[in-house]
């Protein structure tokens, strides 16, 4: 549920009580019960080194109905959760933290940069702008991919759809293909399933509409469910 990014935002966010930031520990790995041990030690690499001093049995038996010690040892409940979740901002330093991670991985110093962008837009709450570069960024990474090892196939189904095609050698090669178009010739290629193409049209749709003057309105949700998709489709698959 919490990766160490969005632990230590919590663990550093001195508003937070250390009771809380203890509760907090235990949505580290969230799908494991913990063991005291485990949770100190979640603590102290995320920076909470007072929690070594703590009674953290204590501090979790006054969190009512937010935990439940079972014989493997401490775990959230869903209210527990639902509070953790509240506690870290919400979607936005979960989707930033998840982003950040994925960051440290990406290679090309064009993509990182839009993904960068991508981040400080949605940190900041600029949900127009962080839809736009976060799409950027998942098309110049699939650029990459396709360029690295999928070149040949995707040159013969891009004929196959349009005999005028130039094959493309480079990123800036596949650029002049529109984007719609680029997404069916890759499926066409087996780069990517159908499902993965319908799912990334609806991105590019939603994409087009942020991209351009108009009266669509967007919230937080609607933001995160965009950036978690092409994390999901995109940049952790390729």
């Amino acid at each position: 549920m919490l990766n160490q990014l969005a632990l230590k935002e919590i663990i550093a966010n001195p508003d937070i009580e250390k009771k809380d930031k203890v509760l907090a520990c235990l949505a580290f790995d969230v799908g494991k019960a913990k063991q005291v041990k485990e949770v100190k030690e979640i603590g102290v690499t995320s920076g909470f080194s007072s929690i070594k001093t703590m009674n953290v049995s204590a501090i979790l038996s006054r969190h009512a109905g937010k935990v439940l010690k079972s014989p493997l040892g401490w775990e959230l409940t869903n209210p527990g959760k639902a509070y953790i979740k509240q506690l870290g901002g919400g979607p936005v330093i979960q989707l930033s933290s998840s982003l950040r991670v994925l960051l440290e991985n990406i290679n090309s110093k064009n993509t990182k940069a839009f993904v960068e962008e991508a981040i400080e837009c949605f940190e900041a709450h600029h949900y127009r702008a962080a839809v736009v570069l976060a799409w950027v960024g998942a098309v110049s990474v699939l650029y990459e991919h396709v360029i690295l090892h999928h070149l040949s196939d995707f040159n013969n189904a891009a004929l196959k759809k349009d005999p005028k095609w130039k094959p493309a050698k480079t990123t800036d090669d596949l650029a002049r293909m529109k984007e719609a178009s680029f997404l069916v010739v890759c499926e066409s290629a087996s780069i990517i399933g159908k499902s993965v193409k319908q799912e990334l049209e609806g991105c590019l749709t939603f994409r087009n509409g942020c991209g351009h003057p108009n009266s669509l309105k967007i919230g937080e949700n609607r933001v995160s469910a965009h950036i978690e998709s092409l994390i999901m489709n995109v940049y952790s698959a390729f």
